[in-house]
């Protein structure tokens, strides 16, 4: 029985596959095996998979009919042997060392239920600005309170670079289908659940970016849908029982952020805004104020909460600065959600 199982759905890969197994075989720690399906591609796919399984016994290959990523992700987790389970995408390069640093890293902090890395994009000639702006937002959160403050901001995890507990996954039913990105829906069910969140502080992935990746391709990953389940996920973990949301930010953030919070019954009350043109308007029928009246506001109920809806990336630590001056704590009294 193996320690690690690793665990890659595969959909038309040929082009990428034969360089990602390359890098699994050639990690430093060998005690895993993997799991790979085979979501009905058709082209060589399946082909380069049994290949590989034929001369490596730790590789074990499901073929079924093309259902998509989520049911392909749990044909593979429930494969999977290992008491760790590693993802692994078809198109990506893990470093030699990853799986060696990431066991390491659950044995040695046996609280932490879900292990990342840091990532670098390739090739460079397909890396844009907002795929490089995301993956350094995302190297910048290590620790358990970097990740989960920042949980409802963005995915703070990069999905083919994380390594977890299979209890945990069982735990909160595995990946589901709730019409939003499926690996974002995992871990705001796991912070949720309790789970703790870590990083190996080196770059242990090679992300590749192109234009088939589901993030262009799947509606799942449309702003409108990960709004939803920010807003979905807001309304069961830290919104929950609130008697007042508060939205920092009467634009275009706030106003679709604040439909989909309504749609979840949560008891949005006022926006917040700096800019003098909304200050005295109303959006959704509910009055937006300025940044000096938010404790007047924030006084008149017992257990409010306060979102930040603004995208600009600059303002997040403007607003963080604001806030802490109030007296209000990040993760107990307000969250970041743009």
């Amino acid at each position: 029985m193996p320690e690690l199982s690793v665990f890659m759905p595969c959909w038309n890969a040929e082009e990428t596959l034969p360089a990602a197994l390359d890098s699994l075989q050639a990690q430093t720690y060998q005690d895993f095996e993997l799991v790979a399906v085979d979501d009905g591609s058709t082209d060589r796919t399946q082909e380069i998979l049994r290949d590989r399984a034929a001369a490596d016994p730790r590789i074990r290959v499901i073929a079924r009919p093309h259902q998509g990523i989520v049911g392909a992700a749990n044909t593979a987790l429930n494969h999977c042997r290992g008491m760790l389970a590693a993802r692994m995408d078809a198109d990506d390069l893990s470093h030699p060392d990853r799986f060696k640093r990431q066991v390491r890293h659950l044995r040695e902090h046996p609280q932490t239920g879900v292990v990342g890395c840091l990532v670098e994009g390739f090739p460079p000639d397909q890396v844009g600005k907002g795929f490089e702006l995301y993956y350094q937002w995302l190297n910048s959160l290590v620790s358990h309170e970097e990740i989960t403050r920042e949980i409802f901001i963005e995915s703070p995890l990069a999905n083919p670079s994380t390594m977890f507990r299979k209890e945990w996954a069982e735990r909160v039913g595995g990946y589901q289908e709730h019409g939003w990105p499926e690996d974002y829906d995992f871990w705001l069910r796991l912070y949720l659940a309790g789970a703790r969140f870590a990083k190996v502080p080196r770059v242990l992935l090679r992300w590749r970016e192109h234009e088939g990746r589901l993030t262009h391709t799947d509606s799942r990953y449309s702003v409108k849908n990960f709004l939803r389940a920010k807003a979905h996920y807001l309304a069961k973990g830290p919104a929950r029982d609130r008697d007042a949301v508060i939205v920092w930010g009467a634009g275009m953030t706030g106003r679709r952020l604040s439909k989909h919070l309504l749609a979840e019954g949560l008891p949005l009350t006022a926006f917040v805004e700096v800019d003098p043109d909304k200050i005295g308007r109303t959006r959704r029928g509910k009055p937006i104020i300025a940044r000096e009246d938010l404790m007047d506001w924030w006084t008149r109920y017992n257990r409010p909460i306060l979102l930040s809806a603004v995208r600009a990336r600059k303002a997040r630590p403007l607003i963080r600065e604001q806030l802490e001056s109030f007296g209000l704590v990040e993760g107990r009294d307000w969250w970041g959600a743009a």
